[in-house]
């Protein structure tokens, strides 16, 4: 009997995403706190929220696959994460108006039969287009920025001010389906053979 499938994520965008592979799942919300260690590479930083986030509700499950999954943005070496309130979020997005910037979205998959697990990581790279002040406010005013990272959604209102994106949209999104799915594929999970094309508006 394959285990079954937990997502440890309070994100609707993530819970959407996963669903699409059209298997049964459960969603559980994580107990792990983000406080981001200024030291650690961005790398190391958003692999470790991501094993924290399925560590904090395996410890209770038995033959249950637990997948979860964080993302932080880098800006010209920065970690950049969810502003703390609308001012934040403004000074956020002068910041990456008209800028490059990378978006890191990880995977950690723990499998509670055994103790396994793996992880793996996604790079996106965006460039956004100049944006006015009015522009900025009326964006901010909309709430959206307030609960993402770099305070835009990729899917969302947001998505206006993205030039272009260079990588797997859906790991910009929050999750890489295509690298989950093949993991999936490998343990016997039968996920969409036409996985690579599975978009997300």
């Amino acid at each position: 009997m394959l285990p079954k499938l937990i997502l440890a994520s309070t994100s609707p965008r993530r819970r959407e995403i996963f669903a699409r592979l059209g298997l049964p799942f459960e969603v559980i919300s994580p107990t792990f706190e983000e406080v981001s260690e200024m030291a650690w590479d961005i790398k190391k930083e958003v692999i470790s929220f991501a094993e924290s986030k399925a560590r904090s509700i395996a410890d209770h499950l038995t033959n249950h696959i637990v997948i979860a999954s964080d993302t932080l943005i880098a800006y010209q070496g920065k970690k950049i994460g969810k502003p703390e309130n609308p001012e934040a979020a403004r000074t956020t997005l002068k910041m990456l108006q008209g800028q490059s910037h990378e978006i890191y979205t990880a995977v950690f998959v723990l499998d509670t039969t055994n103790g396994s697990h793996v992880s793996f990581l996604e790079k996106v790279d965006v460039q956004m287009y100049k944006m006015c002040e009015a522009e900025i406010a009326d964006y901010v005013a909309t709430k959206e920025p307030l609960d993402k990272a770099g305070a835009y959604a990729v899917q969302g209102l947001g998505s206006r001010f993205i030039r272009e994106l260079k990588g797997d949209r859906l790991a910009a999104i929050g999750l890489p389906l295509v690298m989950l799915a093949r993991f999936l594929s490998e343990r016997g999970f039968v996920v969409p053979e036409n996985i690579e094309n599975i978009k997300m508006q």
